[in-house]
């Protein structure tokens, strides 16, 4: 014999195996990351959905039941600037009135950083005539105020 030395085997080394599991690692990581962010946006657009709603639909109910005082509280700063407490009152009372609303939709996005909201409504007029209407409703002062000429 000779007096060579004995050798392990070569063993192959693995590196597209080892490549794959960590790109299928960090895969993972990203859908959970993922699916993570979705959950929260959801969370973050209904919660901004139920105030938006319900500023509009008590907007709406205050201008049907004829309590254009109340009604104009709930407008924001540049609407009240366009129309004092009397001339929106005014308005509220001209032919043909408000008789009835039911809200259709209610999107929440955020524009130049600021939240707002869209509520598209079904309004219903002394005399039974109905149409579709975009009511705004913005985010001030701390609270959903609506933002637009609604009728």
């Amino acid at each position: 014999m000779s007096s060579a030395s004995w050798s392990r085997p070569h063993r192959p080394h693995r590196p597209v195996r080892a490549g794959a599991t960590v790109v299928a690692a960090l895969l993972g990581l990203c859908c959970v990351g993922v699916a993570g962010l979705g959950v929260w946006n959801v969370q973050a657009v209904r919660q901004a959905d139920a105030p938006v709603r319900a500023t509009a639909d008590a907007f709406l109910t205050e201008v049907t039941a004829g309590d254009a005082d109340a009604a104009y509280r709930r407008l924001c700063a540049p609407a009240r600037s366009r129309w004092s407490p009397i001339g929106f009152a005014a308005w509220v009372r001209t032919p043909p009135v408000l008789t009835g609303h039911q809200i259709t939709d209610v999107s929440v996005a955020t524009r130049d950083g600021r939240p707002t909201g869209t509520v598209t409504v079904r309004l219903t007029r002394d005399g039974g005539a109905a149409e579709q209407r975009d009511l705004p409703v913005v985010k001030e002062d701390g609270g959903w105020r609506v933002c637009g000429d609604p009728f």
